[in-house]
């Protein structure tokens, strides 16, 4: 016969069992720190380009473990595409205007799924660049600086991908080739 001081001893052990397996996560809230690196490069029929943003917006929730990084359980980030410069006016405006920046302020990339361990991860998300959303996935490298976690990656894709028609310049004899890398790295810390 099964008394109730059994049942009550044996979720007593349950509880405890599963706070002590719990008790070492957590869910922590962070955003983007620092001067974050975003780059646009590609190449021309004149010369390859390059274009730098250092201003951006970004929020992540991140699983600890005994304050380690174990996970992501989401993360955001965003930045004005006409803070991307190349140090040449005429080029800067071809690209806000491929990019149709007047109707689409934001480049943005949303996470879906970061797997991998320790420093070598990959990432799986959304990114939108010109009001056009596409679904993609590229290796990251992550390290941390006490609670600041940063992430560091790449990415190679096409202008087409996203609806961009590659820019001419000098009534079409410079063409911008299709092909671009987009590179990034971000720093996030714990939102106080």
């Amino acid at each position: 016969m099964v008394r109730f001081s059994d049942f009550r001893v044996f979720f007593l052990l349950a509880a405890s069992l599963l706070i002590g397996v719990t008790a070492g996560f957590s869910q922590t809230n962070y955003s983007l720190s620092g001067s974050p690196h975003f780059k646009i490069e590609g190449g021309s029929s004149l010369h390859d380009w390059a274009m730098i943003s250092e201003k951006g917006v970004g929020q992540a929730v991140f699983v600890l473990e005994n304050g380690q990084f174990k996970s992501a359980k989401s993360l955001s980030i965003s930045f004005v595409a006409e803070t991307l410069k190349s140090g040449t006016r005429g080029l800067d405006n071809n690209a806000y205007k491929a990019l149709k920046t007047d109707k689409n302020k934001e480049i943005r990339f949303v996470l879906k799924e970061l797997t991998g361990k320790g420093a070598s991860l990959s990432a799986k998300g959304d990114l939108t660049i010109a009001g056009v959303t596409k679904s993609v996935s590229f290796p990251v490298k992550m390290s941390a600086a006490g609670m600041k976690l940063t992430f560091e990656g790449s990415l190679e894709t096409r202008l087409t991908n996203f609806s961009i028609a590659p820019p001419t310049a000098l009534l079409g004899t410079v063409k911008t080739e299709d092909e671009i890398k987009l590179s990034f790295k971000s720093t996030f810390q714990p939102t106080l």
